[in-house]
């Protein structure tokens, strides 16, 4: 992030949100350049199919060159339209192989297949972010997966979880957004090129041939069919899954927040950051209400994306200016979220003293279930066994335990001994099979990453 803001500056992300590297990915340098990248392999198909010379394809490496971003802006000012304005310099620019600029292409040939470079780079960049958070989740679940604490369901105590347990699920949720980002660059990080409404009409029966040419060049696949645009269908997965992954990161980061409760105080941000600028004492967890504050925005660009599905006819331009504008925007924000989080994972303090005071806090009753399992196995229904859990849970005398509230009662002593009473109110011994679905969780990670790194 930088850390200051220019006097001109208006958007946040100017300043103050996202890092260098996918600032410079959107950045009006970067998107000229992939257009020009894209101008360029179309010469490279229009020489394969035979309909521009082939030395055209050196003179454009070299002519493309003396295209400035300003200049494509300059020239949008004057005619109303950067893709031809681009278009225009090139013919001038290239001299005789000018003539073959943008030839048989329509705007959206080239801006759509930029997007698709675009894409593949942000994704790729989103994706390691995202890897590293996995493994530092994964070296936590690691580290915390015997320290046993409270688990909780309504904001109630339930029943007894550890903490590398509560890691383990961030670690699956998360390894389940990484695939779906693998699993969609499939459909979306595909060249589009096919002239004005889609049927390759201006190559004159050679337009497979120029695709082919193109997509060699890029390193791209082509869409198997299209309109004058790719399908805004995958535009809208792109979003809906970023945001999906905002709202993984969001649910994270509400968890620390609401476990750095003072009342609670299990997990909290160590930072020496100030928390307040008038109460000294404040150790807000700022960076975590960064996380779900922008989640917010990434879940609210989802609209805008799916509402560019349905154009008219073989297209409309009502993609055009909301696209501009989220598709940076939803990158930004979940390459924030990312850095924060990463920064989250790396300051986080697990208070063992708290966590212990708060398993003890309800004096053994969230050990219920575990009393009622082991007296339906000695005999009892397991509806009497609930009623009369309920009963005694709730009518425990002040400062007494579960397990004191159990021994004075005659109905459980029939079918429970003191040792059994005792083992059932145990904590350590009621954790069912967390250790093999740690276990289970970090192997599926694995697998699913090294199968994403290898398609």
């Amino acid at each position: 992030m930088s850390s200051q803001p220019h006097i001109s500056s208006i958007c946040p992300f100017e300043w103050r949100y996202g890092s260098s590297e996918m600032k410079r990915i959107f950045s009006v340098n970067s998107l000229i350049e992939k257009y020009i990248l894209v101008e360029k392999a179309l010469i490279y198909g229009l020489a394969k199919a035979g309909i521009a010379p082939s030395h055209c394809i050196e003179v454009f490496e070299k002519c493309s060159e003396t295209v400035t971003p300003g200049e494509v802006y300059t020239k949008e000012a004057e005619i109303g339209h950067d893709i031809a304005g681009l278009a225009y310099l090139l013919g001038e620019k290239c001299g005789e192989c000018g003539r073959y600029a943008h030839l048989g292409a329509t705007s959206y040939d080239i801006v759509d297949t930029a997007w698709a470079l675009v894409f593949r780079e942000a994704l790729g960049l989103v994706s390691e972010k995202l890897l590293r958070v996995i493994n530092r989740l994964k070296e936590l679940t690691v580290e915390y997966r015997d320290l046993v604490m409270v688990g909780r369901t309504h904001a109630q105590h339930a029943v007894p979880i550890t903490v590398g347990f509560k890691f383990a699920n961030y670690v699956y949720e998360f390894t389940r957004s990484y695939e779906r980002i693998c699993d969609l660059k499939k459909r979306l990080i595909k060249a589009k090129m096919s002239g004005a409404v889609g049927t390759m009409a201006g190559w004159l029966g050679k337009g497979l041939i120029v695709e082919r040419g193109v997509c060699e060049h890029l390193g791209l696949p082509p869409h198997e069919i299209s309109t004058q645009i790719a399908p805004r269908d995958g535009f809208a997965e792109l979003v809906s899954t970023l945001a999906i992954l905002a709202s993984q990161l969001d649910r994270l980061a509400l968890e620390v927040r609401e476990l750095s409760r003072p009342e609670i105080n299990e997990i909290y941000e160590a930072t020496k950051r100030v928390g307040s600028s008038t109460m000294p004492h404040k150790r807000n967890p700022v960076t975590a209400e960064r996380i779900c504050g922008l989640a917010k925005i990434a879940r609210s660009l989802v609209v805008a994306a799916l509402e560019n599905i349905p154009l008219m006819h073989e297209r409309d331009l009502t993609n055009s200016s909301s696209e501009r504008v989220l598709i940076p925007h939803v990158f930004l924000v979940v390459d924030q979220m990312l850095e924060d989080t990463l920064k989250l994972l790396n300051t986080i303090y697990i208070d063992r003293e708290a966590i212990k005071k708060n398993l003890e806090l309800t004096r053994g009753a969230i050990m219920a279930e575990s009393v009622m399992v082991r007296l339906v196995l000695k005999g009892m229904a397991r509806h009497e066994a609930h009623k009369l859990l309920i009963d005694i849970t709730r009518n425990m005398k002040p400062g007494e335990t579960l397990k004191e509230a159990l021994l004075r009662n005659e109905v459980v002593s029939k079918y429970l001994s003191q040792s059994e009473i005792e083992e059932a109110v145990d904590p350590e011994k009621y954790l069912g099979n967390i250790n093999e679905l740690i276990e289970r969780t970090m192997k599926y990670a694995e697998e699913a990453i090294r199968n994403c790194s290898s398609s």
